[in-house]
């Protein structure tokens, strides 16, 4: 997506250790017209695909994936969290994942009253780098019975190979930026 792609040169900063920041407009501050044209390209690129309900993971995901969820005619957006609260009542899908930006794993937990065998899941998230998220979203998904019909990423960082693996097993990815390489130094963001 091309626009997605301006957007990163133009506002994106790259970091050492393979980071790249983008919170003028992805992850902190939000672009709410770049969100709907990102979820009109999802709808697009997921026509025909059966899905009833989009799932990610808090925080970065829930903004783009509301947003998206418009073009997939409103369908309920559920957001994994990573820590257990008084607000999780009754029995719970969980999992642990590895976070690659905090460096540390952290539990992400979904009510089972929010994912069935019916359900036909999207996920959406802002990032794939290794793939650990996204690993833990597929586990509770299929905890639940239910069927992952994709999955939707803003910016997927390809030399880092977890989109290639999920490929690979057969699921249905599609990064509307996908970096192959990134140089802290210069900050040159080359773009598959």
């Amino acid at each position: 997506m091309k626009e997605l792609e301006d957007r990163i040169r133009q506002d994106g900063i790259v970091k050492a250790g393979n980071v790249l920041k983008v919170d003028a407009f992805l992850n902190h501050q939000c672009d709410v017209e770049l969100f709907d044209h990102m979820g009109a390209e999802w709808a697009r690129l997921f026509e025909g695909a059966n899905i009833n309900k989009i799932l990610t993971i808090e925080a970065s995901g829930i903004g783009i994936a509301c947003i998206a969820a418009q073009h997939f005619g409103n369908v309920p957006v559920v957001f994994a969290k990573k820590a257990q609260s008084i607000n999780l009542d009754g029995e719970q899908y969980a999992t642990t994942i590895y976070s690659f930006t905090k460096k540390r794993e952290y539990p992400v937990i979904v009510g089972r009253r929010f994912l069935n065998p019916d359900d036909h899941v999207l996920i959406i998230d802002d990032f794939l780098a290794n793939g650990c998220a996204l690993e833990g979203l597929i586990t509770i998904v299929e905890s639940a019975g239910a069927t992952v019909e994709g999955i939707g990423i803003a910016i997927e960082k390809g030399f880092q190979g977890g989109g290639d693996k999920l490929r690979e097993r057969g699921y249905h990815v599609e990064s509307l930026a996908r970096l192959v390489s990134m140089d802290c130094e210069t900050g040159e963001l080359t773009f598959a």
